[in-house]
């Protein structure tokens, strides 16, 4: 028969823990609202620069950019974004599943690539793998600043251009809805690999809405190959920005489901405990009225 003051203690320590857990649960809600109004914003902005520098180096004849060449690929650098924080599910562990095999694969085939890792999550995982990493990020957090994705995004340019490698490749969570993330894993560079998102017709447009596919002929004014030399790196500094920002709104949403459940979990837990904390306690009391019974017989 279990002891009453172990569980009133363990009744105790369960409501505390249901406290925090309700808490954080409250906190990545607010954090995610903040996340989804950023990440709303940038991906109208970030898909229609995409189609923009897809159109205007199309229609720009002979002339190119170096970030839209693509040639064989000899080296390359793989980007892995988790969080600095648990307590998100999988959120982590969907993001190290997707990038762990591709590691595996150029370790196995000796093809040369440079690991960089963003979240403390992602760098202790690949530090007990015994990956190597060249760089470590810790300050992307839930609100991620375009300046520090600038700085990264700046130097994978000067990397590609220089040849030094030959496709940059990024593994994260995609946001799709807020009922739907996925671990996903994108080729950042060349930008050409790049795949422009068509929006799907909205429901007052119906199905049958007409898609303006038409070719559009641009003139430019001074020259294309300095619109281009203007318009791509920038599309691929905010589609950089625009990964960060999913993953950023992913791990607030999945910090949010899994507090929730933990906080579900708690007090269905606490029920349990009160449950037989009860049973225990009118057991004892009448254990207690039979053994008073029994002595009183006795004395007569």
């Amino acid at each position: 028969m279990a002891n009453l003051r172990v569980l009133v203690k363990r009744r105790k320590a369960v409501r505390n823990i249901r406290k925090i857990t309700k808490t954080m649960e409250l906190i990545a809600t607010a954090r995610f609202k903040k996340a989804l109004d950023r990440a709303t914003e940038a991906e109208a902005y970030t898909r229609k620069i995409a189609e923009l520098a897809a159109d205007l180096s199309k229609n720009a004849g002979d002339v190119s950019h170096p970030l839209l060449v693509t040639r064989p690929v000899k080296k390359t650098l793989l980007l892995v974004i988790t969080a600095n924080r648990g307590l998100c599910g999988g959120y982590n562990g969907g993001v190290l599943r997707e990038a762990l095999p591709m590691t595996r694969q150029y370790t196995a085939n000796n093809t040369p690539f440079d690991l960089e890792v963003s979240g403390k999550r992602g760098i202790a995982f690949f530090k007990f793998q015994g990956v190597p990493r060249t760089q470590e990020y810790i300050t992307f957090e839930d609100k991620p600043a375009f300046a520090e994705v600038d700085v990264v995004a700046s130097r994978y340019i000067d990397l590609y251009t220089s040849g030094a490698i030959d496709e940059v490749k990024v593994v994260y969570t995609k946001f799709i809805n807020a009922a739907r993330q996925q671990a996903v894993t994108e080729t950042l560079l060349p930008l050409s690999s790049v795949t422009v998102e068509t929006r799907k017709p909205t429901q007052n447009q119906g199905a049958d809405a007409p898609r303006s596919e038409a070719k559009v002929n641009y003139e430019f004014i001074p020259d294309a190959a300095e619109i281009l030399e203007e318009l791509v790196p920038a599309a691929l500094k905010v589609r950089l920005f625009k990964m960060f920002l999913d993953a950023a709104v992913s791990e607030q949403i999945a910090r949010r489901v899994a507090m929730k459940a933990a906080t579900e979990n708690a007090g269905d837990l606490i029920k349990d405990i009160t449950r037989v904390y009860n049973r225990t306690r009118q057991a004892n009391i009448t254990k207690e009225i039979s053994e008073l019974i029994a002595g009183s017989e006795a004395l007569k």
